[in-house]
């Protein structure tokens, strides 16, 4: 099975509960929930029905797929996929609000369109949906134990991404952001949700704790690759192939790893002392300053540091995933997991 395939059958379960999980009631409370669809990518600024611009679904499509090659039955878990996705677009709502960014998926932003108070108030409710979704899974026959197994593992999620946001806002202002901090933070804000979605597919599918760790490790894992990528692309991609202008993290002076690399390396001085000096003035950044930058790092060679680490944590992956034996459709929904490791980590830049 293709990974194509497996989002051809696996997709059109989790956008039709999502929509069912998200009302729209014609009351007037209409506009309320007109906004998280519009988020949700599902409503146009005027709150009219536009064809899905949600994203790729990564997460639940991920907790499927776990499900799936832990033996599952999918349909039993496409509640806890949408509870998944839908605490991530809580988590969305509010870091654009905290980032003060306008624009997400080529859209204006919820708080951008109706400001920030109401946008919170969204994002709560996506928030309140979210759990909502996730005790439906008693109703799809899952035991009351792999309930609460799955409901303490989101819990824990949701506490760790406000960490890591936590950690995100308070480097804002800091220049001496070292490595382990970069990765803690980036471990919280990124990989947990993804570890977390693969965790709770399996525990969907089985009372096997170390089969949970083993696919909780992979997805951990592949986050961490996932978001360094993304640093990459941030500062180096493609427009066409990321969306957005290349330099973007340099422009808005972000602490991704290619710029935690240069300023903590203690034989990268000078350049440290550059890019400090250039990362001290107020942003956005002047175009001079940004193609300065970019001399800098790729002098110091950043870019190489960032993809080495990339790939050996897209090797950690790969490693964890063959720690779980599999067999029938098990192992295609496996093959599925490690194409989407692949496509994750080797985005073109």
């Amino acid at each position: 099975m293709t990974l194509a395939e497996a989002y051809a059958r696996l997709l059109p379960l989790v956008e039709r509960e999502l929509q069912e999980a998200v009302p729209s009631p014609n009351d007037g409370l209409a506009v309320y929930y007109g906004m998280m669809r519009y988020h949700m990518g599902w409503a146009d600024a005027e709150l009219k029905p536009v064809e899905s611009q949600g994203g790729k679904r990564l997460r639940p499509i991920l907790c499927l797929l776990c499900c799936e090659a832990a033996g599952g039955n999918v349909q039993q878990a496409v509640p806890a996929a949408v509870a998944v996705e839908l605490v991530h677009n809580f988590s969305l709502v509010h870091d654009d609000i905290e980032d003060g960014s306008h624009y997400r998926r080529g859209r204006r932003t919820l708080w951008d369109l109706w400001g920030a108070a109401q946008a919170i108030n969204a994002g709560d409710g996506l928030f309140v949906l979210a759990w909502q979704a996730l005790h439906q899974l008693a109703d799809r026959g899952v035991s009351l134990a792999r309930c609460r197994a799955a409901n303490q593992a989101l819990n824990r999620a949701c506490l760790l991404l406000c960490e890591g946001q936590h950690f995100d806002m308070a480097f804002e202002g800091r220049l001496d952001v070292d490595r382990h901090q970069y990765l803690a933070m980036i471990r919280r804000k990124t990989a947990t949700l993804l570890a977390t979605a693969a965790q709770i597919g399996v525990l969907v599918a089985s009372d096997d704790p170390t089969l949970a760790d083993h696919y909780y490790h992979f997805a951990e894992s592949l986050g961490l690759a996932f978001q360094i990528q993304d640093d990459i692309l941030g500062i180096w991609g493609d427009e066409e192939h990321t969306g957005k202008s290349a330099a973007t993290d340099i422009r808005d002076k972000k602490k991704t790893l290619p710029v935690v690399y240069v300023l903590t390396h203690p034989e990268e001085r000078l350049s440290a002392q550059q890019l400090a000096e250039i990362y001290q003035r107020p942003a956005p950044l002047e175009a001079a300053d940004i193609q300065t930058t970019l001399a800098i790092l790729d002098r110091a060679g950043a870019r190489r540091y960032a993809e080495e680490m990339a790939h050996g944590y897209y090797v950690q992956a790969l490693a964890s995933l063959d720690e779980c034996r599999t067999e029938g459709q098990a192992c295609a929904a496996q093959e599925s997991l490690r194409a989407m490791a692949a496509s994750l980590v080797g985005r073109n830049a």
